[in-house]
């Protein structure tokens, strides 16, 4: 039995956490992939447990994140994590929650997602501006 399997680790479900964590749709994931996607086989991606090494990677590429985050991410170890950094009182013991142990700047993260996010769109739309020139060739001949 392989770790992941150990761990029930489900990489569909994670890669649809990461999407949606970075606010990308099934069609632009799809998009992202190539002609043989489409928003239904993402959905159908998502809800397999094992994904195949080089779609993983595809996917990890597209969503500027490693494919090991994929491969590895566990919500139970990250509960863990989460309820092991953080503590529910105040220093004069009232109820509240303060982060200690902060792993990165939460305002950079929304600012790299943000630009991420704008990149995407920005390929897209140059792609759609592209398709729309050969079809505006294809007519006028």
């Amino acid at each position: 039995m392989t770790n992941s399997a150990a761990r029930n680790i489900h990489q569909g479900r994670n890669i649809k956490r990461f999407r949606e964590m970075l606010g990308i749709k099934q069609d632009a994931l799809a998009h992202e992939l190539g002609e043989d996607w489409s928003q239904k086989k993402i959905s159908l991606l998502e809800q397999r447990e094992s994904i195949e090494e080089n779609i993983l990677k595809q996917v990890a590429e597209i969503l500027h994140i490693p494919v090991e985050a994929i491969q590895n991410f566990d919500e139970e170890q990250a509960v863990n994590v989460i309820s092991n950094t953080f503590t529910c009182t105040d220093f004069k013991g009232n109820a509240s929650v303060m982060n200690f142990h902060p792993v990165f700047d939460p305002v950079e993260k929304i600012m790299q997602i943000h630009e991420e996010k704008i990149a995407l769109y920005e390929r897209m739309l140059k792609e759609k501006d592209e398709m729309m020139a050969r079809l505006e060739r294809l007519i006028s001949k």
